[in-house]
């Protein structure tokens, strides 16, 4: 559950609401560090130091600051729950070279520092940020607001997002906070409406070390509450007093709240009652709904940094000019990647928040009083979620089959439909629907979820597959409850229907083990928000990349060098005006020979909306194919279409192509901006059509566009290559090994990146021999050998159907449950690896049932995904050539 995002920014507070609780005092330095960026960016310094916070407690710090003089704002960056200062590390290098002093450390229990976890306790973790306070206080790079009050902004996410919080509450030194996908009252995280989060809560155990590293009393509480199932009034007493929430009406800084959709241990719900009432006291708040959260999916992780630095650069520099984003954003689907599931992303955003019930429409449901079962154990559960797996990429690799893993047994459950939507419906908010219960229990305990059903019944998706816990007292005698379900962001399309689900047990949850009868009956119809103020970008393209190529510089020289020697051209064809690529034919020898042919007979075609991989290994002539595509190079035969115009140097369709095949050109002299202006001028074309505000947008440099670029680290070069490489906004990007020289981080976000520009209906051909990126990023591929086409078609057919299965597990597996897995309904056979369980599906199997029957059975799954990898076809393909 260690989940850590960024944060970083804040404003002026008048004064201290906590005195810190202990004298911070440093017991050991272990050293100084000091990293040289390249390219003349500013020296980075690290100073590691022990501080002891009294009671025996040592807390493990490192301070970051650039070599440069002057006093500047400070950051506290926050790690999340099971992990340590270092995972923040590079962040605060970022920043420190962005111009604030960084202080990382280490909380109680984890990493170095000693002490009980205290889950943020007010007396503990929270008094050791004030201790943290009064020693950048005394630091002579710090700017102050007075005497004892540094100018100092706090981020993290998750733990890290709600000491966040809770400092603000505590301590008004504190200016500025940017919390991600937290908590706003923990007891309502971890018992909603009373119901005990079982599998989440023993994952947060677990994930400090055991029960053992926590304050007794925290131990002796989860002990209690997990061997009765129940949580009790002391319990939630404890969670709350923690929790930012008990602090609400004392937290008045300006507040960035990022919060995760694919989130069941803090939904967004927390998000909205943090901003409801932060915004109540007066404090500047804005709301973003990242794709990512604790159950895995995208973290945005280099947009939310960009959009966390630009709050500190408002509120902690005072920056006004700074461009803080829209009050409301929320990440939505643009499309799937056929390769790994993933979504496609793109933002909507609206001028205000809209809260969770902005613009409900009413459907009536459909069913009549049902009855169901609580069976005897609570057992089989219902499955939505899966606590710990979404992360692992067990969930996306099920995404990628189609396939989702929520299920309901018959007998346990009641539905209610509506019937088919007429037009397409955003939900984008908290449903919500009165419903009678009665039980032969005193009390029940019922989950409620809303799916989106597809025509004819298929296709039933949970959206962010979350539910709502209840425990309903006093059903004996029937009660009417009103069930609000969690907020969600999902597009029902025309002729789809809601069908509203209430089941008696729940993998994620504790449901009582005595056998019940639960019987419901409608009271209302479904509410549904759709919050008509938050409208979807036109044109989706972020504006917190940290890499993308540079865009052709050689395209631009061609088309001047090159313009007084066109040939006579095939006329355009009109059936392909709307085809990026078409090649045909297309062969070229190698210099000097008239038979030895680099590439021979090549012929593919390209649609709007695709993310194409050309693989091939060295010497495959990939590299000769992009070269003629771009009319850098004449093929010897065939030809090269792009928009129904034929390819030949200077032609005036190259200007709808943006390219990347060698290194970046700036000249260090100049500063950003003129660089990117001087290279629009060399192509000839009218300055208002480079689209100029777009592409410093998404470089995101802010104040160093005026500075020379010899000044620049390394990542502002390449997000100044973004920016040129996506002046005009081509239509077609063609990148040649666009991740060399990258570290995983850059790579991730350069996936990213090609994704989304795709889903925008551009197209993006990019050649790479990493095989697992171009899996996880390309729709198509192209396999490329010895200059001759070897298969081409989208990656889902070429690495297979995916009917084998590799399950995943915690320890090995004994003979007899193979075996038992072995004669499950559906599955061909089952085989045990050194990786967990290969299992083959007959044709009438599916994974989703699988699944279920691997929880019946009680093996420990941590991930589910298909057999066969990119590599092991591209291998097959290529004959073991590479």
């Amino acid at each position: 559950m260690d989940l850590r995002l960024p944060g970083l920014r804040a404003l002026r507070r008048p004064r201290r609401l906590l005195a810190a609780a202990a004298a911070v005092v440093v017991v050991a330095g272990a050293g100084t560090w000091t990293a040289v960026a390249d390219d003349g960016a500013p020296a980075v310094r690290r100073a590691d130091r022990v501080m002891d916070m009294g009671d025996g407690v040592r807390i493990d710090t490192s301070y970051f600051t650039a070599a440069d003089s002057g006093r500047r704002p400070a950051v506290l960056l926050a790690h999340g729950f099971g992990g340590s200062k270092d995972d923040v590390r590079q962040q605060a290098e970022d920043l420190a070279r962005d111009g604030y002093a960084v202080l990382t450390w280490s909380a109680r229990g984890f990493g170095r520092s000693t002490g009980e976890v205290g889950l943020n306790d007010p007396k503990g973790e929270v008094a050791d940020v004030s201790g943290l306070l009064d020693w950048l206080a005394k630091q002579p790079q710090i700017e102050l607001d007075k005497t004892g009050d540094p100018r100092v902004g706090m981020a993290g996410g998750s733990y890290g997002g709600a000491i966040s919080l809770l400092a603000a509450g505590y301590d008004d030194r504190v200016d500025a906070i940017a919390p991600a996908i937290t908590y706003w009252n923990l007891a309502d995280a971890l018992f909603p409406n009373g119901v005990f989060k079982k599998l989440w809560a023993g994952i947060f155990v677990n994930s400090a070390g055991g029960c053992d590293k926590f304050e007794k009393q925290i131990c002796e509480m989860y002990e209690r509450v997990a061997e009765s199932g129940t949580p009790d009034a002391q319990a939630r007493s404890m969670l709350q007093e923690r929790s930012p929430s008990a602090v609400g009406d004392r937290i008045k800084v300006p507040t960035l709240l990022m919060q995760g959709q694919s989130d069941s241990l803090f939904p967004l719900g927390q998000a909205d009652r943090a901003a409801q009432a932060i915004r109540a006291n007066g404090a500047p708040v804005d709301v973003d709904w990242i794709a990512g959260g604790h159950d895995g999916g995208d973290m945005e992780t280099g947009r939310i940094q960009a959009r966390v630095q630009s709050w500190f650069d408002r509120y902690l520099k005072d920056d006004k000019g700074t461009d803080t984003g829209p009050a409301f954003r929320v990440t939505r689907t643009g499309g799937v990647d056929s390769t790994d599931g993933q979504a496609l992303l793109r933002g909507a955003s609206a001028d205000s928040y809209p809260g969770l019930g902005s613009g409900p429409k009413s459907f009536r449901l459909a069913g009549g009083e049902q009855s169901f079962a609580n069976p005897a154990g609570a057992s089989p559960p219902a499955v939505s979620a899966l606590p710990g797996l979404g992360g692992s990429g067990g969930l996306a690799q099920l995404s990628s089959l189609g396939v989702g893993v929520s299920l309901d047994f018959p007998g346990q459950f009641a539905a209610f439909e509506s019937a088919p939507v007429a037009d397409n419906l955003r939900i984008t908010g908290s449903p919500k629907a009165t419903v009678h219960v009665k039980s032969t229990s005193e009390d029940a305990v019922l989950f409620a979820k809303v799916y989106d059903v597809g025509p004819g019944g298929t296709q039933q998706v949970l959206p962010s597959q979350l539910v709502t816990p209840l425990r309903v007292e006093d059903a004996k005698a029937g009660k009417d409850v009103t069930i609000t379900l969690p907020a969600i962001d999902h597009d029902i399309e025309s002729g789809h229907r809601l069908r509203l689900v209430v089941s008696s047990t729940d993998l994620g949850y504790a449901s009582p083990v005595s056998p019940a009868t639960y019987t419901v009956s409608l009271k209302s119809d479904l509410s549904v928000p759709t919050a008509p103020g938050v409208s979807t970008a036109a044109a989706p393209l972020p504006s917190w990349v940290w890499w993308l190529p540079l865009a052709g510089a050689g395209v631009a020289l061609a088309l001047l060098v090159t313009a007084r020697r066109r040939t006579a051209t095939p006329p355009p064809d009109p059936e392909l005006a709307e085809v990026p690529l078409q090649i045909t034919d297309l062969s070229k020898r190698y210099a000097g020979s008239e038979d030895r042919y680099a590439v021979r007979d090549l012929s593919f075609r390209v649609e709007k909306g695709q993310v194409l991989g050309l693989l091939g290994p060295n010497g495959a002539g990939k590299t000769t194919t992009l070269r003629m595509l771009m009319g850098l190079i004449k093929p010897d035969a065939g030809e090269v279409r792009v928009f129904r115009h034929a390819i030949r140097p200077g032609a005036p369709v190259l200007s709808r192509v943006g390219a990347f095949v060698e290194g970046a050109g700036f000249l260090p002299h100049l500063s950003g901006r003129e660089n990117l202006e001087l290279y629009w001028q060399a192509t000839g074309r009218p300055p208002q059509d480079a689209h100029l505000d777009e592409a410093l947008e998404i470089a995101g440099l802010g104040d160093a566009l005026a500075r020379a670029v010899r000044t620049y680290s390394q990542g502002m070069r390449q997000r100044l290559a973004i920016a040129q490489a996506m002046l005009g906004l081509p239509d077609l990007l063609i990148l040649d090994e666009p991740t060399n020289g990258l570290d995983p981080p850059q790579i991730r976000e350069m996936r990213q990146v090609m994704i989304r520009y795709a889903a925008a209906g551009r197209t993006v051909i990019v050649s790479s021999h990493l095989l697992a990126e171009v899996e996880q990023t390309c729709t198509h591929l192209v396999v490329m050998d010895r200059g001759r086409l070897v298969q081409a078609g989208p990656v889902g057919e070429i690495v297979g159907s995916g009917d084998t299965l590799l399950v995943g597990t915690a320890t090995a597996l004994e003979e007899p449950v193979v075996e038992k897995v072995a004669a499950l309904p559906g599955v061909a056979s089952a085989v045990r690896t050194d990786d967990g369980l290969l299992v083959r599906l007959d044709p009438d199997g599916s994974a989703t049932r699988l699944v279920a029957e691997l929880v019946r059975l009680e093996v420990p799954v941590q991930s589910v995904g298909p057999h066969r990898r990119l590599e092991d076809a591209f291998l097959t393909l290529i004959g073991g050539s590479a």
